[in-house]
């Protein structure tokens, strides 16, 4: 297992909401077994898309955040 930064960790749970959203388009009762292909790519766009998003946000965050002495 990895140590994950608390970044990291606040970009997976932003990647989950997006995770979360394609999901319900699916539907929740959906097994994983009955996804098609295209769905697991899908929802595996969606997390990756999601968690780099947010680094990049948290990125940008601690970047404006810093004191430029």
């Amino acid at each position: 297992m990895v140590d994950l930064t608390e970044q990291e960790k606040a970009a997976m749970r932003a990647a989950m909401r997006r995770v979360a959203e394609t999901m319900a388009e699916i539907g929740w009762g959906t097994r994983f077994q009955d996804l098609s292909e295209a769905q697991v790519l899908t929802l595996i766009e969606v997390a990756i898309g999601g968690f780099q998003e947010a680094m990049q946000a948290i990125a940008r965050q601690d970047a404006a955040a810093e004191v430029p002495f």
